[in-house]
């Protein structure tokens, strides 16, 4: 099974739906804690439903299970914290989580890409989940555009 991930910065909407079109993303998945707000462009929850559903074709569905708390990402984001201390964090917070039993695996049937704002997956929770997901489902292939 393969699963994608990608960042909507520094990508303009262009740039964004094509190359989910390219690879025929069928449901994106929104793993960000914040969704909704007015820096996010074209990649504000309902914008980029519709955006997704006329462009696309593709589905868009909120997974906040895979969002790291406030607690977490402000400590990260706003306090400049250490990329591994984070990495710890947000592992922890997803096992405890248990999210790979309480996310439907069979919903990934689709061509399903992860969506976070991280322009790339290297610093982003979202290659992380997938990572973590890789480790308890056992045919998953990730790709990062």
């Amino acid at each position: 099974m393969e699963i994608y991930s990608i960042g909507f910065t520094q990508k303009s909407a262009g740039e964004f739906f094509g190359i989910l079109k390219l690879h025929g993303i069928e449901r994106l998945l929104d793993v960000r804690l914040n969704n909704t707000s007015q820096l996010a462009g074209f990649a504000k929850q309902a914008d980029l439903a519709y955006f997704l559903r006329e462009i696309c074709g593709a589905e868009y569905e909120h997974e906040p299970l895979l969002a790291p708390t406030a607690d977490i990402l402000d400590a990260y984001k706003k306090h400049k914290g250490d990329w591994g201390v984070y990495t710890e964090a947000y592992l922890s917070l997803i096992r405890a989580r248990k999210v790979e039993t309480a996310i439907d695996r069979e919903s990934f049937r689709k061509k399903t890409v992860l969506l976070c704002s991280e322009a790339t997956a290297e610093h982003c929770h979202r290659r992380l989940a997938l990572e973590y997901l890789q480790t308890h489902w056992d045919d998953i292939v990730i790709h990062h555009l």
